[in-house]
């Protein structure tokens, strides 16, 4: 995959979550349904744990935290291409 590819890739995910989502904004119970987490709370989890992959941040006088669309579509994309290197990798 070239970073073409990946580039395309990613802005297809965002107009796919943008249109799935109706907000450049994503919720916690949103990235649980994008990123496929078995619940909300094992995404809180690993945010307090300072794994979760994507940029989280508050917003003011709001509880919840929420990730850019934008970001968990990066993300995604880069995820696929590292997946298709290792196939490559594999297949040698």
């Amino acid at each position: 995959m070239t970073e073409v590819q990946v580039l395309a890739l990613q802005k297809k995910i965002e107009a796919d979550l943008l249109t799935l989502f109706g907000s450049p904004l994503l919720t916690v119970s949103d990235m649980t349904k994008a990123l496929n987490y078995s619940s909300a709370a094992s995404i809180h989890q690993s945010i307090s744990k300072k794994t979760f992959p994507i940029k989280v941040f508050n917003m003011p006088n709001r509880r919840e935290k929420f990730a850019l669309t934008s970001n968990v579509a990066s993300y995604l994309a880069e995820q696929a291409l590292k997946s298709d290197q290792s196939k490559k990798g594999e297949e040698k």
